[in-house]
């Protein structure tokens, strides 16, 4: 669980990112992001999104983004993990 007993967000916990980027992805890059979800979107972008540790893999990621060559579109993050996964996912 991602909160303390006050209800704030542990901020040792993981957080929930979704990133766009400026064109498209395949999804077998799934793997060269650790496990994050690609999504493929009208309009030429590609969402990436999922749980991020902490922000020492938060930087490693946006390398990652950088590596790719594509325009990096937004970052956007959620207060917790659970409140933004995607329906298909199992709860924490």
């Amino acid at each position: 669980m991602n909160e303390t007993r006050s209800g704030q967000r542990d901020p040792d916990g993981p957080v929930w990112y979704q990133i766009r980027l400026k064109g498209h992805l395949a999804s077998r890059w799934s793997a060269w992001f650790g496990g994050l979800t690609l999504t493929r979107e009208d309009g030429g972008t590609t969402l990436i999104e999922g749980a991020v540790i902490d922000q020492s893999e938060l930087h490693g990621l946006l390398q990652r983004i950088r590596d790719t060559g594509l325009p990096l579109v937004s970052l956007t993050s959620a207060e917790t993990c659970g409140s933004h996964q995607p329906a298909a996912a199992p709860p924490d």
